[in-house]
């Protein structure tokens, strides 16, 4: 369901740069340029966070059945 949303985020944020961009003026002087820079410096953020997400949800999954085993193995030796 996470992975869906962060997907979902990722392609909005990709949809805004898209027409977002050609409009900006970075080279603009003033409050203008300042704007500019601070509107893709954020929208980068929005992007990365959103792939670290996705790529770090995958990630997460697969290492926890290995970690679930190595703990059944240390309460058994316990036990004896």
């Amino acid at each position: 369901m996470k992975k869906n949303r962060y997907i979902l985020c990722l392609l909005l944020s990709a949809f805004m740069l898209y027409f977002a961009v050609p409009r900006l003026s970075i080279t603009a002087s003033g409050l203008d340029g300042l704007f500019s820079i601070a509107w893709l410096g954020l929208a980068l953020c929005v992007v990365a966070g959103n792939l670290t997400a996705l790529l770090y949800s995958a990630n997460k999954r697969a290492k926890e059945p290995a970690r679930k085993t190595v703990q059944g193995v240390k309460s058994r030796s316990r036990v004896y």
